[in-house]
């Protein structure tokens, strides 16, 4: 156990780094932040060699860097470059965590609500804006648990797209690319499907109360979205678990009280080892028991 003071270290893809993320590495224990914003991946290597040539090996379980930023393409290409800038061979790396538009943590937290009241090996799942950031954590998450995942997008090819990379990551996924631009697509979208979750744009309601009200088999639905009017028509900001016409309900503030607790014990567990990445599976696996 090394003694030295926790440092994280943000590297945050925005002109002004995000305050969110800021408090809950305090709250989590970090006792020193090294904010830096609008990082590109040109200054990475500088940014994590300084990190990693200031103490010796056995001391660096006690600095690791986070992944931030609204944009989350941008902060895949910061963590494959903070990889690439490691030299682990000589012991010399730090633990990694990523959560852009805090897409990880949330994904994880909405998955970890289904799973307390269903097996999501044998679930049909229906995502939709199933294309946005938290929508393909979601989708991917729920394809690695065993679900059988239709992704919902405007653009068809857009879900294909998306339904190809979480093939290329989990070999057996069983995922399926459906439209969902039209009135006329959503019974189909939703045929058969007992677990219904919304990752849309802010603002946009994803699924009315007239078309969710045809759904006969949906068992569970949660709606991520926060900013009024609510992505799942009839979910309400604060349902947590909260039972309407036979389906149990979560809105974004319902999952919100989770996606801090896994946070936080992300935060935590990166000073722990000092080889750690925290990508979506590994930040999920970390909410099991919270």
């Amino acid at each position: 156990m090394s003694d030295k003071k926790k440092i994280l270290i943000q590297l945050d893809t925005d002109n002004q780094a995000s305050v969110f993320d800021r408090v809950v590495a305090v709250d989590a224990g970090t006792e020193f932040l090294f904010t830096h914003a609008g990082v590109t991946p040109v200054q990475v290597q500088a940014l994590v060699h300084g990190a990693i040539f200031t103490r010796g090996p056995k001391d660096l379980m006690s600095t690791a860097v986070f992944v931030g930023g609204s944009d989350v393409s941008a902060g895949e290409a910061i963590l494959a470059e903070v990889r690439k800038s490691l030299i682990p061979q000589y012991g010399l790396s730090v633990s990694v965590m990523l959560d852009s538009n805090g897409s990880n943590t949330t994904a994880a937290a909405a998955v970890r609500a289904a799973a307390k009241h269903m097996d999501l090996s044998k679930s049909k799942a229906l995502v939709l804006g199933g294309t946005g950031p938290v929508g393909q954590r979601v989708a991917r998450l729920l394809a690695r648990q065993g679900a059988h995942v239709r992704i919902g997008s405007r653009g068809l090819d857009r879900a294909q797209a998306v339904c190809a990379t979480i093939k290329a990551r989990h070999a057996n996924a069983q995922v399926e690319a459906i439209a969902t631009g039209s009135s006329t697509d959503g019974p189909k979208a939703l045929e058969g499907r007992d677990l219904v979750i919304a990752a849309g744009a802010a603002g946009a309601v994803l699924l009315p109360a007239k078309l969710r009200a045809q759904a006969k088999a949906l068992r569970v639905a949660i709606d991520l979205n926060a900013v009024p009017p609510v992505g799942i028509e009839g979910v309400e900001l604060g349902d947590k678990g909260v039972t309407k016409d036979g389906v149990i309900c979560y809105g974004a503030l319902g999952v919100g009280g989770t996606k801090m607790r896994i946070h936080k014990a992300a935060i935590a567990k990166l000073f722990q080892r000092n080889d750690l990445v925290l990508d979506a599976e590994e930040i999920y696996d970390l909410g099991e028991g919270l």
